[in-house]
């Protein structure tokens, strides 16, 4: 019963900071960028691989949540309004960075892609072999695997056809799926 009161509290918390920044409240601004920067540096960390490019990505996204607050409408969680904020705005860095390039080779797509692996990594490991896939693998994959987007969405947001965002998912899934066998033959000694 009582942690029920810590969330219900929590919530309360961010309702009156959210008030109080949509008054230009400079203390509430900070409280909810410290509350918030932590979850939201990881989201923009999943797409740039740079961390000091991921940061600066993350502190231009809270400045267009502050310019932009009035228009959350409370609809849904603030945390995924910021994080959608957050998506756009490292999607954005990306494609000023560098052309990137969708390959748009005919690719069969299994839907019922099943991994055999049973490698354990840690999250630094998974970040890792995420970047080192290519662009436009790496961003299809992490909207759809880790942001939940669907197929049309993605294509929507990147501006390509729904079959290259599968192929590219498809690709980016058999490339992590080669890096992590190779891994495994790594570490049982069989290579």
């Amino acid at each position: 019963m009582n942690s029920l009161l810590k969330v219900i509290q929590l919530y309360k918390n961010e309702e009156k900071l959210l008030k109080k920044a949509l008054k230009k409240d400079r203390k509430a601004q900070h409280d909810l960028y410290n509350l918030y920067s932590p979850k939201m540096l990881s989201v923009c960390r999943y797409y740039i691989s740079d961390l000091q490019h991921a940061e600066d990505v993350m502190i231009e996204g809270f400045f267009k949540v502050f310019f932009n607050l009035k228009s959350f409408k409370n609809e849904g969680s603030f945390e995924g309004w910021i994080r959608k904020i957050m998506v756009r705005e490292s999607l954005s860095f990306l494609r000023r960075q560098k052309n990137i390039e969708f390959s748009s080779d005919d690719v069969e797509v299994k839907n019922n892609y099943e991994s055999a692996s049973n490698t354990e990594l840690n999250v630094d490991e998974i970040q890792q072999l995420i970047d080192e896939l290519p662009d436009g693998y790496k961003m299809v994959f992490i909207l759809y695997a880790i942001e939940g987007h669907k197929h049309k969405e993605i294509a929507d947001m990147l501006k390509i056809s729904e079959g290259t965002s599968k192929s590219q998912l498809f690709k980016a899934r058999k490339m992590l799926q080669q890096k992590i066998n190779e891994i495994n033959k790594t570490s049982y000694g069989t290579s």
